[in-house]
């Protein structure tokens, strides 16, 4: 290796020589392919002028000869012009026309071909046919025009042609420049940047900025009084111009030879994102995508829709993405995506199709990888790094639990400046029914307190179905598809008309898993068979429990007809009068919504999961399985009551969000109501968060965040726990899909 303080000697003799004789040959070289292309173009326009000829004394001979010409004088012009064309054809076409030309460049650095003689002969023909005729015929003036532009085309591309010539030769013989091997930062320099950038610490500890200064002024002398006694280039004189000092200077040049890209100081590290419009920034991320029909898929990308929809913040919603493996264990239909750019303009089609609005925000993908156990979708990589440094100003994470069992990345609040997380699954509930269920629980629990209270800085709990989370309040955040409230007022329009609205029964609709209700529903009708007699459900969904959920209703010969699961907005369901979930285990059900939303009756569990629903009157509860019964009658006896426009809006979208602005805080913090209460200047940029020393509960936290990061990072662990190998980073398959770097080259490890 190279001594990179030693200077570069210049050429010697040798190396002149050698230089000079490459030019020499490649001279030649030039000159033997330019007489191998004129002898090639030559021979080409002898055979075509030969065809020509031929062609147009063919054609001259032809009767057609006098039709294609608006006079007699017009074919004479013609043939007169064609011997003075052949002869400067004979001219310009002899065989020393080459070595000509060469002699020429080699004498002057301009080419020029004489074009007045063949200008100056059509254009007395022209003359004189103008003057018999009185006016210019437009063949001939288009031929003027061609001959004046190919004429100044000549010269002009003779000089580029030259100039080029010049500037490929120059670049063999440049001057010896001085070389730009970039030295690594040495210790010195290291410590003077760890004194700038704890300045904030230093300001609490009561440490004057001035002595910090001298302190790094003392240990890069040396290397400042190197840098000023060399000649600088012109980047780093345009640097130093702008008052960037030498250790911003040193520090820049070294990570931009490394490749790396810096986002922020040790200690300020969280500054406020500013853009041009001084518009905020929110990024939703979320554990699943569409075509998944889940709850965690759909509900965001309506709160994507409708927060951009107010413009007053930009919108980021980010997704998984799956390879095409997973897409075949996860995607319904055979809906299969070869880019995320096909994927992204399927999801806004299915968007705009229900909102009725073009929704502007952007669509970002992540890696993710599928679990048939767990049948969730766990982030591959670090998340955080999808979302770009000058957007990372607020963060909704949709199941914050969920993205951050396996997060080995940066931490969501070291990032961004504000965090809040939606819990849509009781995850514990599901967790009790497996094997060994209460003490996976019990573990499950304390890592979701564990994660929410590291990585968030609000929690917001659809239901109290939900486990208790530190930070968290309750309230219901979702809304409803605008179709079925649609649907609702359609409905009500026409029982306003006297018109029957509902021609059939009841139905139920939901993933086919014993989960999500099927148990409770089997054994209900099982117990109350007899008081049931009569009363058919029909049944929709689809699942990998389907086939074990058909056996036992056969099985204990239930009035239950089983369909295949089908959108909720389907016209066939609109006809069905009630809805039926003896669902426990939701937090909130979509589909209890979206029935309400349609004025259909809803039978549910007097359950917390169902605590947002009671106050309409369509919803019927029950507490034991007589009630149940009871229910089933009372709604299949009655007609639904219309909903009023107040009730309409408390399902719609709209409320929804301006609950989930209220309760989250976002208002306050998008206004700068609390922002500006934490802010402060300390010679530099403004500081989102307070730099003042932490509280303990914010020491506790940090705490447990870098416990986890630790934990999380040992491959063994993460196996052991349940984790998909090998998501701790992304794949090659998603460097391929999704135009990654490798994971080698995004988070290198930097050493000389």
């Amino acid at each position: 290796m190279l001594d990179p303080g030693a200077e570069s000697a210049p050429l010697g003799a040798g190396t002149a020589e050698k230089a000079l004789s490459f030019i020499s040959r490649g001279w030649r070289e030039v000159r033997d392919n330019a007489d191998a292309d004129l002898r090639l173009m030559r021979a080409r326009a002898s055979s075509f002028k030969s065809l020509a000829d031929r062609e147009l004394e063919n054609f001259f001979r032809s009767p057609s000869a006098g039709l294609a010409f608006s006079s007699p004088s017009e074919l004479e012009i013609v043939k007169r012009i064609k011997p003075k064309l052949s002869e400067l054809q004979q001219a310009y076409s002899a065989r020393d026309l080459s070595r000509r030309v060469l002699g020429k460049w080699a004498s002057k650095s301009t080419i020029r071909i004489d074009m007045s003689s063949i200008r100056s002969f059509i254009v007395s023909e022209v003359d004189e046919a103008q003057e018999e005729q009185g006016k210019e015929w437009d063949p001939i003036r288009i031929l003027k025009t061609g001959l004046k532009e190919l004429e100044r085309k000549s010269q002009s591309t003779s000089n580029e042609l030259v100039e080029k010539m010049k500037l490929s030769l120059g670049s063999f013989v440049k001057e010896p420049q001085e070389s730009k091997e970039i030295l690594p930062l040495d210790l010195p320099e290291l410590l003077a940047y760890l004194v700038k950038q704890s300045g904030p610490l230093f300001d609490h500890l009561g440490i004057q900025r001035d002595t910090c200064n001298k302190i790094i002024e003392a240990l890069c002398r040396r290397h400042k009084d190197h840098l000023a006694s060399r000649s600088l280039s012109v980047k780093e004189a345009s640097l130093i111009n702008e008052n960037i000092d030498y250790l911003d200077l040193r520090i820049a040049s070294v990570l931009e030879r490394t490749g790396h890209h810096y986002e922020g100081g040790f200690w300020t590290d969280l500054l406020e994102h500013e853009t041009a419009d001084k518009k905020r920034h929110v990024a939703i991320v979320t554990t699943a995508s569409l075509p998944w029909m889940t709850g965690t898929a759909v509900n965001p990308l309506f709160r994507a829709a409708y927060m951009a929809k107010s413009a007053k913040q930009d919108v980021t919603l980010v997704v998984p993405w799956l390879c095409k493996s997973d897409q075949d264990l996860v995607y319904p239909n055979s809906l299969r995506f070869s880019s995320p750019e096909e994927q992204e303009a399927y999801i806004r089609n299915w968007l705009e199709d229900r909102i009725g609005f073009k929704a502007d925000f952007k669509i970002s993908f992540y890696p993710g990888k599928f679990s048939r156990e767990r049948r969730s979708i766990t982030p591959a990589g670090d998340t955080t790094q999808f979302i770009p440094s000058k957007e990372a100003d607020i963060a909704i994470l949709e199941e914050p639990e969920h993205l951050n069992w396996y997060h080995h990345g940066k931490r969501w609040t070291d990032k961004f400046n504000y965090v809040v997380g939606v819990v849509h699954t009781n995850y514990l509930e599901y967790i009790k029914r497996e094997k060994n269920g209460a003490i996976q629980a019990f573990f499950v629990k304390h890592i979701n307190n564990w994660v929410t209270r590291a990585y968030c800085d609000k929690v917001l709990r659809l239901s109290a179905a939900t486990q208790e989370l530190p930070k968290s309040i309750i309230c219901n955040v979702h809304g409803v598809n605008p179709k079925f409230l649609r649907v609702g007022e359609k409905i009500a329009a026409e029982k306003e008309q006297g018109n029957r609205a509902f021609s059939k029964g009841a139905y139920f609709l939901g993933k086919m898993v014993w989960a999500k209700g099927y148990r409770e529903l089997i054994d209900l009708f099982a117990k109350h068979k007899n008081d049931l007699e009569g009363f058919k459900l029909d049944v929709y969904g689809s699942g990998e429990d389907s086939q074990e959920v058909q056996y036992a209703a056969r099985k204990l010969d239930l009035n239950l007809n089983f369909f295949k699961g089908r959108d909720h907005a389907d016209d066939s369901l609109h006809g069905y009068k009630v809805f039926v979930n003896p669902s426990v285990s939701d937090v909130l059900c979509t589909a209890t919504a979206e029935a309400l939303a349609m004025g259909k009756f809803v039978i549910c569990a007097d359950h917390p999961s169902n605590e947002f629903f009671r106050e309409f009157p369509n919803c019927l509860t029950y507490k034991t399985s007589e009630d149940f019964v009871a229910r089933v009658k009372e709604a299949m006896d009655n007609e639904p009551q219309p909903l009023t426009s107040e009730q309409r809006y408390n399902l719609s979208w709209e409320a929804a969000t301006q609950r989930f602005m209220q309760y989250s805080e976002l208002d306050k913090v998008l206004n700068n109501e609390e922002t500006k209460t934490k802010s402060c200047k300390a010679n530099g940029p403004k500081i989102n968060k307070s730099i003042s020393m932490p509280t303990l509960s914010e020491v506790v936290d940090g705490g447990l965040a870098f416990a986890h990061y630790c934990l999380t990072g040992n491959e063994i662990l993460r196996l052991s726990t349940g984790a998909i190998p090998g998501t701790r980073d992304y794949n090659k398959q998603h460097c391929m899909d999704l135009h990654l770097l490798p994971t080698q080259v995004q988070n290198p490890v930097y050493g000389w």
